[in-house]
């Protein structure tokens, strides 16, 4: 279980287009980029160098095997103990990761943003405060498909394939069934002014009793 001394972990899930990150970056804002760091598991997605370029968006990227889960729970451990990470740099375009790495140092609240994060009991335990975000399919389906198109270069046909094949299906098996383990289910994401309201004053409390 978390202890005194040590760094808070807030750990917020949900489906993708869901609006974790909104609620992670409002959280970062009213609180102080000084005292909370942002690291999203998409960072630790596995390098796809040595997989043939055409065969890399066929991969299965919503399974939690597709995650280098040891490294992200080795990293989370290290700088909640106040230690120094190396955070990947993952290229969605390319599905690799860059050479350089991100230097990251501890900081008292540490926000673990990312699909599948409650699925994984290891993280979990690690958790002050888990939460997911909630939102309907379509919307969440519109906002995925604005993105890709808009940041990844992807194409229609591509985002509507993997969506039927793979993002779809790993909702329904790991990311909706994880949502059991949250402490706050926020309905509309970034939008729920009050519930995310009521987050700040816990994760201030807790910030409080650490000190």
């Amino acid at each position: 279980m978390p202890g005194k001394g040590r760094g808070i972990l807030i750990g917020i899930a949900g489906g993708t287009g869901a609006g974790k990150t909104l609620v992670a970056q409002s959280i970062a804002e009213d609180l102080g980029h000084d005292k909370v760091l942002l690291i999203e598991q998409d960072s630790y997605y596995h390098d796809l160098q040595n997989i043939p370029l055409g065969e890399r968006e066929n991969r299965n990227f919503d399974h939690p095997d597709a995650f280098d889960r040891e490294l992200l729970r080795r990293h989370v451990g290290t700088i909640l103990e106040g230690g120094t990470i190396e955070v990947p740099v993952y290229d969605m375009r390319t599905h690799t990761r860059l050479p350089e790495a991100k230097r990251t140092t501890a900081r008292p609240i540490v926000i673990l943003d990312g699909l599948l994060i409650l699925e994984d009991p290891a993280l979990r335990q690690m958790m002050d405060i888990k939460i997911h975000v909630d939102a309907d399919p379509d919307v969440r389906f519109i906002r995925r498909l604005k993105r890709d198109l808009t940041e990844r270069g992807r194409t229609l046909d591509s985002i509507i394939r993997q969506y039927e094949s793979s993002v779809r299906p790993m909702h329904l098996q790991f990311v909706e069934p994880s949502k059991r383990y949250a402490d706050l289910v926020i309905p509309e994401g970034g939008y729920n002014v009050v519930a995310i309201d009521l987050l700040k004053t816990k994760i201030r409390a807790l910030l409080s009793e650490r000190r």
